[in-house]
């Protein structure tokens, strides 16, 4: 990734090298990123299923939440101290004593959690196919709407990831510090609300209603961000900003509890597999949507397509803004279809039948 990186920058001895290579590294090199993320989340979160008792698992899921986000602060902050002294082989060190980094505290994480070989003289697993499993998994306990639902909500707070900062800048004429401390405010937003959702759900309130509540304050949050723009307040910016954090948090919390606490115990796995492949998939494609219809439905206002009243930099970024809305309207819509079904699923009977069902 570093040398990637440095060969796009096109600096020093670098600069010999085409751009596609330097393109292809870090192609490369950010798809391994992600299939390492997502490979050890799924396994983490099933250990974690595993390993902890049904009412203790929205503490759990709130602990690994807040520490991803302190982790996320922490090291934002170490990498800028790290790299204030730029140099390309500065550069190398950090990426790599990240990815060391990275090795050494999963190692101590995982270490002993769970038995590396089965008990003398047990039976062997009888392992089924993927496809067996997958079938049993979406005709169980609602399924398909359950990733429906979660892939709208995903969707509705991924859009503007890369959009509030340069909203904030272009718009509101923040300055880079400015825009640089809202990732701060989003993350925590997130905190309050992945604290104050662990609190709730330990005490048995449905994670279904949790995430249509995080869905439901999402949109006076992205309202917030749309009126801070003809209003020129950069403090309702800030706030709403806070607010979509807020409800990311919580919304994010309750699909995964959800999740954890709908999964059979032979499907664990599979079962939160599914949430984080659906929730990756979702993000990637908000991202590169919200990005693309930012640009543009800008492009097209300032040529004046749309009114002279609606040429300027904040039309893009209300489009998107008003999708947000919307898939944050049809979310709450798809989780009110779900509320009590976690407790169906968890029921003794349901768990009967799935075990009857499966060969």
């Amino acid at each position: 990734m570093p040398f990637a990186l440095l060969v796009l920058g096109g600096g020093g001895n670098a600069s010999a090298w085409p751009a596609w290579i330097g393109q292809l590294g870090a192609g490369v090199a950010f798809l391994l990123v992600g299939a390492g993320i997502h490979t050890v989340q799924t396994a983490g979160l099933a250990l974690a299923t595993d390993l902890t008792a049904e009412e203790s698992q929205p503490k759990v899921v709130g602990l690994m939440y807040v520490m991803l986000l302190a982790g996320t602060m922490v090291s934002a902050v170490v990498f800028g101290q790290l790299l204030a002294d730029f140099s390309p082989g500065r550069l190398v060190k950090v990426i790599q004593g990240a990815a060391l980094s990275t090795l050494v505290l999963n190692l101590i994480a995982l270490w002993k959690q769970e038995t590396r070989r089965p008990p003398r003289g047990a039976a062997p697993k009888l392992h089924r196919s993927f496809r067996d499993s997958w079938s049993d998994f979406i005709e169980h306990g609602h399924a398909v709407r359950r990733l429906v639902a979660i892939g709208l909500g995903t969707m509705a707070f991924g859009m503007q990831d890369v959009l509030l900062e340069p909203y904030g800048g272009e718009v509101l004429r923040m300055s880079v510090g400015s825009t640089t401390s809202l990732t701060a405010t989003l993350a925590f937003g997130g905190l309050l609300g992945f604290g104050w959702a662990s609190g709730v759900l330990s005490r048995g309130a449905d994670p279904f209603r949790m995430a249509a509540g995080g869905a439901l304050v999402g949109i006076p949050a992205f309202l917030a961000v749309m009126a801070a723009a003809p209003l020129g307040s950069v403090m309702l910016f800030a706030v709403g900003v806070l607010g979509i954090g807020l409800g990311g948090g919580i919304f994010s919390h309750g699909t995964l509890t959800a999740t954890m606490n709908s999964a059979p115990k032979e499907q664990a796995g599979l079962a939160l597999g599914a949430w984080g492949a659906v929730q990756a998939t979702a993000a990637g494609v908000a991202v590169a949507l919200g990005g693309v219809m930012r640009d543009v439905i800008s492009a097209f206002a300032g040529q004046g397509i749309f009114g002279p009243t609606l040429a300027q930099p904040a039309t893009g970024y209300a489009f998107v803004y008003g999708i947000e809305l919307v898939l944050l309207v049809a979310t709450v819509v798809a989780m009110s279809a779900l509320i009590g079904s976690a407790r169906h699923e968890t029921d003794p009977r349901f768990n009967q039948e799935f075990k009857r069902s499966s060969p």
